[in-house]
């Protein structure tokens, strides 16, 4: 899937029905509704969390129940942009730090000339108040990480500090560089990705996606069409107007931790694509909505979007090539891969100046494309759809709130509200945390073989809950019960056991 249709599932839920358990021995209730695109939510009490409304770009406290507006930040809404991410820092009790993942915005360029922004980035602090859907007012770089300061007393915000602003500008259709191909690809706003973690190891994760890249870190080692750039602000090295497709992995500050999987390789290669790829902890992705800590092995695990086909579960070890834009799936299905984003309309992978029948006809062929930086892994997903469900936010159950059974489990949402209403899917894991868990025979090569885009086919076992519509983010709360955030619903909702 190449874009969350956030406009088109909300028009489609103007009066959704409400969420449905289909276990029977779990309910699901409303905690706050009438938000306006909700995306992202964290806990810092027993009944008191921030959450993020995408579109305005408002950070909001809901606490038992009462809903007040603490922060409004002058967000770039368009397609997937705006106000996306959040996370507290682990001393968050004693510090206030609150970290944001958002775009901001500036002038559109001339009509003359769109291919180029009016501003490499935005100033700091940043802009505060009117939001705008412009597709073209934005910097070059303009998503960014923020690190704000909670006042407790006051209610407010105040902003600290930029950790790191990355690329956010896509209008390929730029006449130079030439022969791209490229001259009808239209100016987009998709794939920023934007979820924020703090680890277990008090490292701040952070995730954006390709944004339409296609250089060294989707694993084109010369770029698209050498020996042009990759596109019209050069590449392919992943230099700050280029650093796309990544996990990073920073200090609270956002400086690179010295044990950082790529720190040495990233020394040696210098200038800011080496101080870059210092940050790296893995690459090779193409777009998530969901990334979450295992409360029990401390294993980062992702979901990842393909275009049409081949979404994905991972669990992301340091240093890990997920393969694109080569393939997406398991490396024996490359084949399927290949045929399937070939002769599927429009066939592009988003970007003309690199079409799918480029891609591998064979594993070898596909592997020995991979741009392996010194100590990066591959390996599998731990689970994926032969067509894609669009998953969308990913959780673990910590504790054991909804029934032991459920200790330690994963949950996904939804991006499209057109399966199961929005569905929620229940993952078991294997007992040494390291695969996903299948009782159903179908599944035992962690492949579900659906039969089309958006069908889930062989998912079936893995339906617990529907009507959650675009699940964008999933927590287990204080109070040990679980949390989804429908973005399509503008609701959170608090999953509990009932008998």
């Amino acid at each position: 899937m190449t874009i969350l249709r956030w406009r088109e599932t909300r028009a489609q839920a103007q009066t959704p029905p409400g969420p449905s358990m289909l276990a029977p021995n779990l309910g699901v209730r409303a905690v706050v509704s009438g938000l306006n695109q909700p995306i992202s939510m964290a806990f810092f009490g027993q009944n008191q969390f921030f959450v993020l409304e995408k579109a305005t770009g408002k950070v909001k406290v809901v606490a038992n129940g009462v809903v007040k507006e603490v922060l409004d930040l002058a967000v770039n809404n368009a397609v997937e942009r705006g106000l996306l991410g959040i996370a507290l820092h682990p001393d968050f009790a004693t510090n206030g730090a609150v970290y944001l993942y958002w775009t901001c915005q500036a002038p559109p360029p001339p009509v003359s000339n769109p291919y180029f922004p009016t501003q490499q980035a935005c100033v700091d602090p940043p802009a505060f108040g009117p939001d705008t859907g412009d597709i073209l007012s934005v910097p070059l770089l303009g998503n960014r990480v923020d690190r704000f300061t909670w006042n407790s007393t006051a209610q407010t915000l105040t902003y600290d500090r930029n950790l790191i602003k990355l690329h956010a500008f896509q209008n390929d259709g730029a006449p130079d560089p030439p022969n791209q191909q490229d001259s009808a690809q239209s100016a987009a706003g998709n794939h920023n990705a934007g979820v924020l973690r703090f680890g277990p190891d008090r490292k701040l994760y952070a995730v954006i996606g390709d944004n339409g890249r296609r250089g060294q870190l989707q694993n084109l080692a010369q770029g698209p069409t050498p020996p042009n750039p990759d596109d019209q602000f050069g590449g392919p090295t992943p230099d700050n107007n280029h650093f796309t497709g990544i996990i990073m992995r920073l200090n609270d500050d956002g400086t690179a931790p010295s044990d950082n999987p790529f720190f040495s390789a990233g020394a040696a290669i210098g200038g800011q694509a080496g101080a870059n790829i210092q940050k790296i902890y893995a690459y090779g992705l193409r777009n998530t909505f969901g990334m979450a800590f295992d409360p029990i092995s401390g294993d980062l695990w992702d979901e990842q979007n393909g275009d049409d086909t081949f979404d994905e579960i991972n669990r992301v070890l340091p240093g890990m090539n997920g393969g694109w834009v080569q393939f997406m799936g398991p490396i024996s299905r490359i084949a399927q891969f290949k045929s399937i984003e070939v002769s599927r309309a429009p066939g592009t992978l988003q970007q003309l100046r690199w079409p799918p029948v480029n891609t591998a006809d064979t594993p070898q062929q596909a592997m020995a494309r991979l741009f392996m930086l010194p100590g990066a892994t591959y390996s599998d997903p731990e689970f994926s759809w032969k067509y894609s469900v669009a998953p969308a936010g990913i959780g673990f159950m910590s504790g054991s709130g909804l029934g032991p059974q459920y200790r330690g489990d994963l949950f996904v949402g939804a991006a499209r509200t057109t399966l199961a209403g929005g569905y929620l899917f229940h993952f078991q894991l294997t007992g040494n945390r390291r695969m996903i868990g299948v009782d159903d025979r179908r599944l035992e090569d962690r492949v579900a073989d659906n039969l089309d885009k958006f069908d889930i086919t062989e998912s079936e076992s893995l339906l617990i809950g529907r009507d959650f519509g675009v699940g964008t983010d999933i927590h287990t709360g204080p109070n040990g019960n679980l949390f989804v955030v429908s973005l399509s619903n503008g609701a959170v909702y608090e999953i509990f056991r009932s008998r």
